[in-house]
């Protein structure tokens, strides 16, 4: 039997709330995150992903207050990124009740990072984050909420990030993120042949039917979401029960 596969809800956190937006931009309020939070964990949600969008100074202040607050509240592992950038913004996220952080940005500034978490806390904290286009000439990362191209290939930085000690990928495509048409399954497939370590695919959900082939096509370990779990268009109960129909081994 395979591991189950894992539904995880992403909830963007701006000034302490939960905010949505399509491509990177557009934002919108969804609601407080220690409450939809601790919903998703009574729906059935696996795990959660909860990402500091303005991680400014104040804003670090105020999100390690909410994760302090969420961990009291919820009983399934989530996870925290924006604006980690050392290993006492690791520390400080774990000793609030974090189980796992996620780096992106400041891990392709400094490949070594990754290295740093892995050896003090353990590849299982360490999950790197990576947003992506695809141009005419290959896959490639972006930085700053996917502001500026970097020269990074997708698939090579992966490669290198699991090598360094990621104990996960998570791989969002700008191009499909929040417009709802289905995940980037060609690009998770090669990344799942092509690394050892597991795959959550992120950008792109807008039916159950996208869920189950990122899942068959995409070949993913783990399958993240926004907007269709924020505002109720896909409830998790509902998703689980037509994935288990569609002989894909979930959690129930």
């Amino acid at each position: 039997m395979s591991l189950a596969k894992r539904i995880i809800p992403c909830l963007d956190v701006k000034n302490g709330q939960t905010v949505k937006g399509t491509n990177f931009v557009n934002l919108r309020q969804a609601g407080d995150p220690v409450e939809l939070g601790k919903a998703y964990s009574e729906q059935g949600a696996d795990e959660l992903v909860y990402l500091d969008i303005t991680a400014s100074h104040e804003g670090r202040k105020t999100f390690t207050e909410m994760v302090e607050r969420v961990a009291a509240e919820l009983s399934i592992p989530f996870t925290v990124g924006g604006g980690i950038n050392e290993l006492a913004d690791v520390e400080r996220l774990l000793s609030a009740g974090a189980d796992k952080v996620s780096v992106n940005s400041a891990a392709i500034r400094r490949p070594e990072l990754i290295d740093e978490i892995a050896r003090h806390f353990g590849s299982q904290v360490c999950v790197v984050a990576i947003d992506a286009k695809e141009t005419p000439g290959g896959w490639f990362c972006y930085l700053n909420g996917g502001r500026i191209q970097t020269e990074f290939g997708l698939f090579d930085w992966a490669k290198e990030a699991a090598d360094r000690g990621a104990g996960e990928i998570l791989f969002t495509s700008m191009d499909h993120d929040g417009v709802k048409t289905g995940y980037a399954n060609e690009a998770l497939a090669r990344l799942s042949d092509e690394l050892t370590i597991p795959v959550i695919a992120s950008g792109g959900a807008g039916r159950k039917e996208h869920f189950r082939d990122a899942f068959t096509i995409g070949k993913s370990d783990a399958a993240l979401a926004a907007s269709v779990f924020h505002f109720g268009e896909i409830p998790i109960r509902e998703l689980k029960d037509y994935l288990q129909q569609e002989g894909i081994n979930v959690r129930i």
